[in-house]
């Protein structure tokens, strides 16, 4: 068994999902932050690729990074690196698609976020840096959390707008879902199941590992006792 599309698409999700874990929490932060009306256009802007098919996104990233569109001929003039049919062009697919989830999760918990935290932190002389890692953050960990996974089992799973892009060639494109795509069309039921097996499997760990770190989370933490007892005894 070739394990290839395993070991891509596994690169590729950890990729994308790198680039959306900050690209999501920087949209997410200051969207948060601006008015409704702004707020509003930019959240159809940023979503929109959550509610169009998957080929329709693919095909305005063929008409964005083809090699004979504007920035696809750049880079292949200038830097001799084709954007489309090599591995890597499914890390655009799937960031692109991804996107939405941590974009969406993370702006979720930014506005449930509560702001006093902030100003008490202000008051103690903290940069708004240090406020932003050491407050915001892990008072929202849980919907970063979970909309890291989401990302990642997202980017994993992607198919429609990767095959687009990056096409499918045993051992230098091929994906998990490309190659079940593959084997189904050629008759081997079989050798489909195989990968579909390895899939829910990986899905299914990803997402037991988030439930047991959100119950290590919520788990109480022991306080110490009180002291008690009287002056003079």
């Amino acid at each position: 068994m070739d394990w290839y599309p395993l070991f891509n698409s596994l690169r590729i999700a950890a990729v994308s999902t790198v680039i959306i874990f900050f690209l999501g929490i920087a949209a997410a932060y200051y969207v948060a932050k601006l008015p409704r009306l702004v707020k509003g256009v930019l959240d159809v802007v940023l979503t929109l690729p959550l509610v169009l098919p998957p080929t329709v996104v693919g095909y305005f990233l063929l008409r964005l990074l083809g090699p004979k569109r504007v920035l696809g001929l750049w880079f292949l003039e200038t830097f001799d690196l084709r954007l489309t049919m090599v591995w890597y062009a499914a890390i655009f697919a799937s960031a692109v698609v991804a996107f939405p989830l941590m974009y969406r999760t993370a702006r979720g918990a930014f506005e449930s976020f509560d702001p006093t935290l902030a100003y008490a932190a202000q008051t103690l002389g903290r940069s708004n840096t240090w406020i932003f890692w050491r407050v915001r953050m892990p008072c929202c960990k849980q919907g970063i959390i979970a909309g890291t996974v989401l990302a990642f089992a997202r980017a994993l799973g992607e198919y429609g707008a990767t095959s687009m892009i990056a096409g499918y060639t045993p051992g230098k494109t091929a994906t998990i879902s490309t190659t079940v795509y593959q084997l189904w069309r050629t008759g081997d039921d079989a050798g489909a199941m195989r990968w579909v097996l390895v899939n829910l499997a990986i899905s299914a760990v990803v997402l037991l590992t988030v439930n047991m770190l959100e119950k290590k989370d919520r788990r109480p933490r022991r306080r110490a006792a009180p002291v008690t007892g009287e002056v003079g005894e």
